[in-house]
């Protein structure tokens, strides 16, 4: 008779033995969180967002990851506080949305937050007033407009980068937090960058980058501070989505529509304090975190210095 695997174990040496088992525990491992990951990427179900309360207020909505929120909130029932610094624009999304969803309230706030955010945050506090503001999406950001190196950041940048992507996420947030204390429930979503944590370093994007690297921070601290009184803070980490903020137009299979990112974005609210909904996004980070930070470094860089040049092209050919 063939001796089992069991037997043919006894007698070996110690050191093997140990290898073995080490190397039985990282396969384990290993199928676990594959398991998971295809359990939280396909199969675990979106949260009724509505127990929260039947309002969402949305910054940014009137384009890119903001807009496509606004829909998709709308798409669950949601009544809307959309927030944006254009009258038209808000009116345009604010219209489309009643069409495609002709029972959903909509209100709208203009708030310039490259300018007088605490006049902006007083009329925001006055329209959600009275109203159950059960999600919000802190989506309001700019980056630069091309690459370009620190000591080439204007200081009007400067000031806008730190101001809209910082001060504005963390006054929104303050503004509406009070009313979701005193109902014990509410999300607060605040979108980050895998600029500031899928990458080890973002050259020539050094401030956008720091500034989500806040946001990111600022979102996990709350998650802690908060998830006893019924409250669930994440931060959202999209990789490349087709935005103009982006400069990209077209969608792909790594580069969701902004649609397509709000689709998969609202079924991980309320879960992990940090996540990357969309799940191609999930595969790049795995494989960026598998390979060594100075390549990746060095591609990056290679990759900003590119775009730094076509900016810099396009920026003398206005001036002729």
């Amino acid at each position: 008779m063939e001796p089992c695997f069991i037997d043919r174990l006894k007698g070996q040496p110690l050191w093997l033995l140990v290898v073995f088992a080490l190397g039985s525990v990282s396969l384990l491992k290993f199928v676990l969180v594959i398991l998971q990951w295809v359990y939280v990427s396909f199969l675990r179900p979106g949260k009724n967002l509505k127990k929260y309360g039947s309002w969402a207020l949305v910054t940014g909505s009137t384009d890119g990851i903001g807009k496509g929120f606004a829909f998709q909130l709308a798409r669950k029932g949601l009544n809307l506080v959309l927030v944006g610094r254009n009258p038209d624009k808000l009116k345009d999304v604010s219209d489309s949305i009643h069409s495609k969803y002709g029972k959903i309230q909509i209100k709208t706030v203009v708030v310039d937050f490259s300018g007088d955010i605490d006049e902006g945050i007083k009329g925001m506090e006055e329209t959600i007033e009275g109203l159950d503001v059960g999600v919000l999406i802190n989506n309001v950001g700019v980056s630069y407009p091309y690459a370009r190196f620190f000591h080439e950041v204007e200081e009007e940048l400067l000031k806008n980068l730190v101001k809209v992507n910082v001060e504005g996420t963390t006054k929104v947030t303050k503004a509406v937090l009070p009313g979701m204390l005193q109902r014990k429930k509410g999300a607060i979503v605040n979108i980050g960058s895998g600029a500031a944590i899928v990458i080890p370093s973002d050259p020539l994007y050094a401030v956008y980058a720091a500034t989500k690297a806040y946001i990111d921070q600022f979102s996990t601290s709350l998650h802690v501070e908060y998830k006893k009184n019924g409250i669930d803070v994440q931060c959202q980490v999209p990789l490349y989505v087709a935005t103009k903020m982006a400069s990209i137009r077209r969608s792909s299979f790594f580069v969701p529509s902004i649609d397509g990112y709000a689709r998969a974005a609202l079924r991980w609210i309320g879960y992990e304090p940090r996540c990357t909904p969309y799940w191609p996004h999930s595969l790049l980070w795995c494989l960026l975190y598998l390979l060594p930070d100075c390549l990746i470094d060095e591609g990056r860089l290679r990759y900003s210095l590119a775009i730094r040049k076509r900016g810099q092209l396009k920026d003398a050919r206005k001036k002729e």
